[in-house]
């Protein structure tokens, strides 16, 4: 096999993206749909893929899609694909399943239903007679049905990729790596400027913030379900980690700070820095967002600042978007980008927004308000 059909699964509204960063891979003919961007590649970009896509959630390789009404349908056309260019014949291979607005809307029997049939279409290929072993590799099937057309795919990330191996320690809601990645790129800072985060919580965003000023890949420190596929081969997956190794720019300088209010949440930070190999590259401090004080020219400021959805919550944290908005007047150079569910947060900040983009954290409807610096 030379050629793959892979779809980068992506979190509502960073799919254009996620799309931006497969393009930026060289692969060409990217489609983009509702949480997914599909495209075409060689083999060698389920390595490459897998351990540089920073906003993506996981890597799958599409095995087939068909319209499926009936559970004879969903057999027939499940067998008629051909598994064993996947699978060997000891491989272990489970079924997940997800229907939506569609006719067979019993995940378990799809899931059932598919597992059948692709056990059969491997027992004829391999020629075996009575069941399969079941013990060698491991390959993920899912079967996601939406409005009667089912997709067959195999997940090639194991873990979701906002899995990068650093995080030791974390708050009460943490932020998805992924996602961070994600409010990163979405603003126009360059590593030669300043980078803060005044509610930093466990990390993540100034982590992730120096793993981009560095080029450094974010999939390389751990591990995918992909490296024991026979079919890929370990010299492509080793290929793909010198790649990552070469294009890392360690030398590169960079000015990031990471403070918040818990002084609990600085050791978390700087413990699950060390574990992401960036040592002392990130400024760590302890001290509230009415605090920030600066004297460079032209920074970027990027928050996660709490809520303020629990109860007796709200009023408190609205005084802090007020203080801090406050503060922020003393420095109309600086770019301030903040994640909130709050929607009077403008209000209360006390400033327009340049720019508003919808995002969802997890299960809550957000804005990312942006303000551009002069």
């Amino acid at each position: 096999m030379e050629q793959v059909t892979l779809i980068a699964t992506a979190a509502m509204g960073l799919e254009a993206l996620v799309a931006s960063e497969v393009k930026d891979l060289g692969y060409r003919e990217v489609s983009v749909e509702n949480g997914r961007v599909t495209f075409k590649a060689s083999v060698s970009a389920i390595p490459r893929c897998n351990l540089w896509l920073r906003t993506a959630d996981r890597i799958k390789v599409l095995v087939g899609e068909f319209e499926a009404k009936t559970f004879d349908q969903l057999f027939e056309n499940t067998k008629a694909l051909p598994w064993e260019d996947f699978i060997p014949e000891d491989g272990e291979f489970p079924v997940i399943g997800k229907s939506v607005k569609s006719t067979l809307y019993s995940v378990s029997d799809c899931q059932a239903i598919v597992k059948k049939s692709v056990a059969e279409r491997l027992k004829q290929k391999y020629g075996v007679a009575s069941w399969l072993e079941e013990t060698g590799t491991f390959f993920r099937i899912e079967i996601a049905i939406h409005k009667d057309r089912a997709t067959l795919s195999i997940d090639a990330s194991g873990s979701g990729l906002h899995k990068r191996g650093y995080r030791i320690g974390q708050g009460d809601a943490p932020l998805k790596e992924t996602l961070a990645a994600a409010l990163i790129k979405l603003t126009n800072w360059k590593p030669d400027r300043p980078f803060a985060d005044p509610f930093c919580g466990s990390g993540t965003i100034p982590i992730e913030a120096a793993l981009i000023g560095q080029n450094i890949a974010p999939g390389f420190n751990r591990e995918f379900s992909s490296e024991d596929w026979r079919w890929i081969g370990s010299s492509l997956w080793e290929n793909a980690r010198e790649e990552a190794e070469d294009l890392a720019n360690y030398d590169q300088p960079l000015n990031i700070t990471g403070s918040d209010i818990d002084h609990r949440m600085i050791n978390i930070a700087k413990d699950n820095a060390m574990e992401a190999g960036l040592g002392d590259l990130v400024t760590w401090k302890q001290m509230q967002a009415k605090d920030f004080h600066s004297n460079q020219e032209k920074g970027y400021l990027v928050g996660n600042p709490p809520y303020g959805e629990r109860i007796g919550d709200k009023k408190e944290v609205e005084k802090m978007y007020k203080d801090f908005g406050e503060v922020m007047k003393r420095y109309p150079s600086w770019s301030v980008y903040i994640l909130t569910s709050n929607e009077q947060f403008e209000q209360v900040y006390g400033k327009k927004a340049s720019k508003k983009r919808k995002l969802f954290n997890g299960f809550i409807k957000t804005d990312y308000y942006q303000f551009f610096g002069k």
